[in-house]
């Protein structure tokens, strides 16, 4: 945020007006704000850390996500088509009301991060506090516009959330439905809901009751704890917050960052994360480098902008550019309020919206677009291809790893896009671009997502040589990479082993990905 000339016409009319929220705490010290579940509680009537930090209370009893008689159960949890079937499918006309089968946040709402036709492509997922323990529920394959519920919205168990559609990768109308403890955004464990809902499987057939306690002071199935997600549930029941990878930002940035996710959905953690890191590297305090501008702070704010955006979010009694909570929110209440002020501007909005971040609204208004500025260019470059690193992977559709993080979980993670076309120069770490993957975009992915965002590989197979240790073939062991297809600069080709001399890959133009045998003079590496 350093573009000088340009930056003192920064803020469109009435910018200024649009309202902000203060921290409710006035204490004299820096509040931090919690990750729920970071303490297990205990079950003896005590309050919850979910009901304490999140205002969550103990949902009642878990009831149908349908209303009964209006679809049919059509297939179950477990192993289908090569890949982890992690929910149950219930058929039924488009448009069959979906309903939320227990109290909780909607923390997610819309697509689910996946090309159309790929995936849930649409889902929800809502946090609910059972019993004390952390536990989300996941509705997958509605269109757009059948979704009738916003990431933040409290709902109550029945309401109608959704419609039943047939987006993403579905064999026809049908609601997908997923039960998670531990939290879907967390890495918890996906468990069949028909443990904790056997009403599910009885569908198509009468006489079944609605609902049933699952709460463990009722007897009912025991859940696991949260300390088997990934993270101990950072971000559970905060709409935008399950976005943010674990472990990606310094500790005393993650919180505010999970928290900032949520001001908006358009602008997201892992975008505010790529944005400080490019500002001023998560540099703060009364000592972080200023720019020869004039801008402050680890989200270099000029000092007129500071003016109007900055408050007091971390409750000292003072706006203080170089305060993580005050910067990182005041950060996103700006990003969110300029990602309305471009939207008559034709362009990718999030691009437009950096590129005013760093050059002002007015340069972009004068423009149409990004302004012709070698630093702006360069600056919404970055963190455009930043942002992938700081996803969280369980944040979208299909795969999601467990705790472990061990190499085997990539192929898992490659074998869910069985099928996918391959794309030249398609995919990455997000997933599939331009409707498929090419090998390196695949390895990309699959690497990426089996170590939940922690080892991210260069693009092209020939940089990907480069990672990790060889082994001999031989010894390889799924998860490994194999490269074949040799030319003077390096393998032309890459996949992932996964076993008894097999390898899932994507070929090339015209076919898709797929598990096939190893090619020869194949080599492999071991990169996790």
């Amino acid at each position: 945020m350093s573009i000088g000339g340009a930056r003192k016409a920064l803020l469109l009319a009435g910018a200024a007006a649009i309202v902000l929220g203060t921290a409710a705490c006035a204490t004299r010290a820096p509040v931090i704000p919690r990750d729920p579940c970071r303490n297990i509680p205990t079950h003896d009537g005590s309050s919850s850390s979910l009901s304490q930090d999140l205002g969550l209370t103990m949902s009642g009893p878990i009831r149908l996500p349908v209303h009964p008689g209006t679809t049919t159960y059509t297939s179950g949890f477990g192993e289908r088509w090569g890949a982890q079937h992690q929910g149950d499918d219930l058929a039924g006309p488009v448009g069959t009301p979906i309903l939320a089968a227990l109290d909780g946040i909607v923390v997610a709402a819309g697509s689910s991060g996946e090309a159309p036709g790929v995936g849930f492509e649409n889902w929800v997922i809502i946090d609910s506090n059972v019993d004390g323990a952390p536990v989300s529920t996941v509705y997958g394959h509605m269109f757009s516009d059948g979704i009738h519920v916003e990431a933040g919205q409290r709902v109550t168990a029945g309401d109608h959330i959704a419609d039943i559609g047939n987006a993403g990768s579905s064999t026809g109308p049908h609601l997908h439905f997923e039960y998670w403890e531990g939290g879907r955004l967390q890495g918890g464990t996906a468990i069949d809901p028909v443990t904790v809902l056997p009403d599910i499987a009885q569908q198509g057939s009468a006489g079944t009751p609605v609902f049933i306690d699952v709460n463990r002071s009722s007897g009912g199935v025991q859940l696991v704890s949260a300390s088997r997600s990934t993270a101990d549930c950072s971000g559970f029941g905060m709409a935008g917050g399950g976005e943010l990878a674990f472990g990606i930002v310094p500790a005393e940035f993650e919180p505010w960052l999970r928290r900032a996710g949520g001001v908006c959905p358009e602008i997201d953690s892992p975008l505010l994360a790529a944005q400080l890191q490019q500002e001023n590297n998560f540099r703060h305090g009364p000592n972080a480098p200023v720019s020869p501008s004039g801008a402050l702070g680890p989200a270099q704010f000029m000092p007129g902008t500071w003016a109007t955006w900055g408050k007091d979010y971390d409750g000292d009694g003072k706006a203080d550019p170089n305060s993580i909570g005050d910067a990182v929110m005041s950060q996103a209440h700006f990003m969110c309020a300029l990602y309305q002020d471009v939207s008559a501007i034709p362009g990718d909005r999030v691009t437009l919206t950096l590129a005013a971040y760093n050059a002002g609204p007015g340069a972009v208004q004068l423009h149409r677009g990004v302004p012709p500025y070698a630093e702006t260019q360069n600056y919404v470059a970055k963190i455009t291809a930043a942002r992938a690193a700081f996803t969280n992977p369980n944040s979208r559709g299909r795969f999601v790893p467990n705790a472990a993080g061990d190499s085997n979980q990539a192929v898992t993670a490659a074998r869910e896009y069985l099928g996918t076309p391959y794309v030249w120069g398609g995919g990455g770490t997000g997933g599939p671009s331009g409707g498929g993957f090419d090998c390196s975009g695949l390895t990309s992915y699959a690497v990426h997502a089996a170590s939940a965002g922690k080892v991210s590989l260069p693009r092209t197979s020939e940089q990907q040589w480069s990672v990790g240790v060889e082994i001999p073939i031989d010894q390889a062991r799924p998860g490994d990479l194999v490269f074949g297809s040799w030319g003077p600069n390096g393998p032309g080709h890459v996949g992932i082993y996964s076993g008894n001399g097999q390898m899932v890959h994507a070929p090339t133009t015209g076919d898709v990905v797929k598990e096939a045998p190893l090619q020869a003079g194949m080599k492999a590496r071991r990169v996790m």
